[in-house]
């Protein structure tokens, strides 16, 4: 949800008090690091809370609350913010007058009625579809105690991932990431030494593939995977997301498949299975040339379409999962050096590599034309309710 800046007489009233740490912090740092990254930093105690003459977004201290609801509540005033379970008032966007009434609702558990106010829960608010996540999920407000904190911990960290990835990162990936995540962000690891890890693991696949070492390769090459998994969770579940941080990432993810590809080619010198000059020229055309216009086609779908091609449809979103990309490709891969046949692995990654080039390409055409039929609108289908 778009946000503009709040009003400057608004401010935050963090109500009660709560010791539980979730993925390194208590949960009134992260309520208090969620609005000021929205645009509020201004905090209010209780009692200056009850001087103050203007808007208040009032939130219990004992809550959590997903991203997508603390937009939502500073741009609706008069909305009471119902618990994704049950029906305990979380948080409330009002005038500092009903501060009182708010307090005694809290306390009591129940909902406050005042003239006027809207109490909703997640799922009645329209901020289901998350653009930047390419997925449809309605989002949690939650109470939080020492008993239900690892379960609610799994939720928010499940709730970091995208809609639309492969399959090693949405299904294999996710348990394992998790309690690294958790580690690492008690510890105060950030998201960037993750990724400076993950840079390092990126080249020593690249040289240990150049030589043919394949085993210890993709030792190196699944390492950085999983922490390419790790640091966008970490960044997320600990809030300090940042735009260097997703340049740098993003940077490593887009350069470096191509590289790991040649040197793979090139090791198989080690193995008696070099390529021929022409069937070299002819796999690395394919792998390379392939690679960039996928990432063409996704660019003109975004251009173009006004959405990733990959959350166009339902069958969109599952090609996803298995398309040419850095992961599917590296399974071909380790399948090959499994059978003692790089070549094989390789080859298999181009014959894929084709395959979807084509298939990219009808997705594109079909999106093309549905646009035009629609009238210049097309919509995702995570986006229809």
């Amino acid at each position: 949800m778009d946000m503009k800046s709040p009003p400057s007489d608004t401010a935050l009233c963090i109500l009660g008090e709560s010791n539980v740490t979730l993925f390194g912090k208590t949960l009134p740092e992260r309520i208090a690091v969620q609005f000021a990254r929205a645009g509020l930093t201004r905090t209010l105690t209780p009692d200056e809370a009850r001087r103050h003459q203007g808007p208040l977004l009032i939130v219990r201290a004992d809550a959590v609350l997903d991203q997508p609801l603390v937009a939502g509540l500073l741009s609706t005033p008069g909305l009471v913010l119902l618990a994704s379970e049950g029906d305990a008032a979380l948080a409330a966007h009002v005038d500092a007058s009903h501060l009182p009434a708010i307090e005694s609702a809290f306390k009591g558990g129940g909902i406050p009625v005042i003239a006027g106010l809207r109490a909703l829960a997640p799922a009645d608010l329209d901020v289901a579809f998350w653009k930047a996540l390419r997925k449809r999920e309605t989002p949690y407000a939650l109470l939080v105690t020492p008993k239900n904190c690892d379960a609610i911990a799994w939720r928010m960290f499940m709730g970091t991932y995208k809609g639309a990835t492969d399959l090693v990162t949405k299904h294999l990936w996710p348990r394992p990431a998790f309690h690294v995540t958790r580690f690492l962000a008690a510890r105060h690891v950030t998201p960037n030494m993750v990724t400076s890890v993950a840079a390092v693991a990126t080249v020593a696949a690249f040289f240990l593939f150049l030589k043919g070492d394949y085993g210890w390769g993709l030792l190196a090459a699944w390492l950085m995977t999983f922490l390419d998994t790790v640091d966008g969770k970490l960044a997320r579940t600990t809030l300090t997301s940042s735009k260097w941080g997703d340049v740098f990432d993003h940077g490593i993810d887009l350069v470096h498949p191509p590289f790991w590809y040649i040197a793979w080619a090139l090791g198989l010198s080690a193995w008696g299975q070099e390529l021929s000059a022409p069937a070299f020229w002819w796999v690395t055309l394919i792998i390379l040339g392939g690679y960039v216009l996928q990432r063409i086609f996704e660019g003109i779908s975004i251009k173009w379409l006004g959405l990733e091609i990959h959350i166009w449809r339902r069958i969109d979103t599952f090609f996803r999962q298995i398309t040419a990309r850095r992961n599917p490709n590296l399974i071909l891969l380790t399948l090959g050096w499994l059978f003692w046949r790089p070549d094989l692995g390789l080859l298999a990654v181009a014959a894929w590599t084709l395959i979807c080039l084509v298939l990219h390409a009808l997705q594109l055409m079909q999106g093309l034309s549905a646009k035009t039929q629609a009238g210049g609108t097309l919509t995702s289908w995570m986006a229809q309710k």
